[in-house]
């Protein structure tokens, strides 16, 4: 029989949960000290050894709800020997994208940085040669995406026999992006006496189906309504469309002040087009997207999180596992074409308590998928206004001079490229000279008395 809690009541502190004193001590230097509530209602089980199912929206903590109740059980086993067969794999957690996975692998480290524990991070796009060495000195746990762990089964240099403690993270991610097969062949590796962890953004039917089939009699916790956006997040939406709605990522950025903006787009050829777009308007920016390699991609991420770029303009890939502290803004500059993408992508700011702030561009035939996200989230999203400053591009029809910034002060952010000039003397039409006439008759004249001699010569005359 699934248990399914729901509390209100979040633990005070984190010292309540009996965390190991090294692990306690790591969460004290970064600052936290109240759980949130599924960080509360989820450490507890998992400390105690027991199979859950974790939901909650995106930003409150999921992550560092089972890393923390993992390190602690692992505690047990640590050890400071150089032999690689004293650091097996003993904790698994399976992430469904690259991003997902260095972020997980981060919050590790924070948090065991101050024990014998080892951890090690696989995924695709990059040279799996120090991969494989990382795995061969040994780790109790191993941060992985399907394929490329895959990869290392096959090549023999992993072994998951002693795996206790499965994690799928974001696992209706891995649903949508067609991991189910990769996830059984994997699961099939792994002992069948073990604990079984498995959190998501949302609860679907699938989801429930699908830990059920891998946990064994899972405490369901369940903290937010499905598909819940953040009560941190403020939202509205703009109808704009055409180079008005890059025009608006510019005058928000500048006018506003804001320093760290993720702007989503559908497709990765539009991500490449207006990252380059924005950056020639004069703002920092950068894109992500499936096409590019991951050493770019995650020097994109580490750029941005820097405070190097003021956008990152990316497509979903970026939706989920994206966790850059103090993110002002996300902006869908094209409404997502699933809405529960768009929880995903709003989910990128307002997290761990701060606001922020979500922000829709629509085009009249968009205005459907906007329609499809207000049903899905139970939420009337307002729309708004937006003032642009007069633009030199002419095909900016709905764009006039405003204030920016409201100091009064008149700005003009061009939504194309500067204009090549123009030469008059192509477009003025040909006025004959009489000296030209002349000149045209002498030249006639002279044409048709070679011709004849050409021809008298031909025909044997002189």
């Amino acid at each position: 029989m699934t248990d399914i809690i729901n509390i209100d009541t979040p633990a005070p502190t984190f010292s309540d949960f009996g965390l190991h004193p090294s692990i306690l001590q790591a969460v004290s230097e970064t600052g936290y000290t109240t759980p949130t509530p599924i960080q509360a209602q989820a450490m507890p089980m998992v400390m105690d050894g027991r199979d859950v199912m974790g939901a909650a929206q995106t930003g409150t903590g999921k992550t560092a709800a089972f890393t923390l109740p993992i390190l602690h059980r692992l505690m047990q086993f640590a050890n400071t020997s150089a032999s690689p067969a004293r650091h097996p794999v003993r904790a698994l957690i399976l992430t469904p994208t690259r991003e997902l996975a260095d972020q997980v692998a981060e919050s590790v480290t924070t948090y065991a940085k101050s024990t014998p524990l080892r951890s090690t991070v696989v995924f695709g796009g990059v040279d799996i040669g120090p991969q494989r060495e990382a795995l061969r000195r040994g780790c109790e746990i191993l941060i992985a995406t399907p394929g490329r762990l895959l990869d290392h089964v096959e090549q023999k240099n992993v072994n998951l026999s002693q795996v206790g403690i499965l994690v799928l993270d974001e696992a209706d991610r891995m649903l949508d992006m067609g991991f189910l097969p990769d996830l059984d062949r994997i699961v099939r590796l792994l002992p069948a006496k073990r604990q079984g962890l498995l959190f998501s953004a949302t609860f679907s039917n699938e989801i429930r189906k699908l830990g059920r089939s891998y946990l064994t009699a899972p405490a369901e916790i369940e903290v937010a309504a499905r598909n819940a956006t953040a009560d941190t997040v403020s939202q509205i939406a703009y109808p704009l469309a055409g180079n008005d709605k890059r025009a608006a990522v510019v005058h928000l950025v500048k006018s506003r002040g804001f320093n760290q903006v993720i702007v989503f787009s559908n497709t990765k050829i539009g991500t490449s087009r207006l990252a380059r777009e924005l950056v020639r308007d004069g703002v920092k920016a950068e894109s992500i997207h499936g096409d590019k390699s991951q050493l770019d991609r995650m020097k994109a991420l580490e750029a941005f999180k820097a405070g190097e770029l003021e956008v990152l303009v990316a497509t979903d890939v970026a939706a989920r596992g994206l966790d850059v502290a103090g993110v002002p803004c996300v902006i869908n500059y094209d409404l997502p074409y699933n809405a529960e993408d768009y929880v995903h992508r709003i989910g990128r700011t307002g997290r761990a308590g701060n606001t922020g702030e979500a922000i829709a561009f629509f085009a009249p035939e968009e205005e459907r998928y906007l329609l499809d996200i207000e049903k899905l989230i139970k939420t009337k999203i307002p729309r708004g206004q937006l003032a642009l400053p007069a633009s030199s591009s002419s095909s900016s029809s709905s764009s006039r001079r405003v204030p920016a910034g409201g100091r009064g002060e008149r700005r003009s952010y061009s939504s194309t490229a500067p204009a090549k000039p123009v030469d008059e003397f192509f477009y003025k039409p040909y006025v004959p000279s009489s000296s030209t006439g002349k000149t045209d008759a002498v030249r006639s004249k002279s044409v048709a008395t070679s011709t004849k001699k050409s021809v008298g010569i031909l025909l044997g005359g002189r």
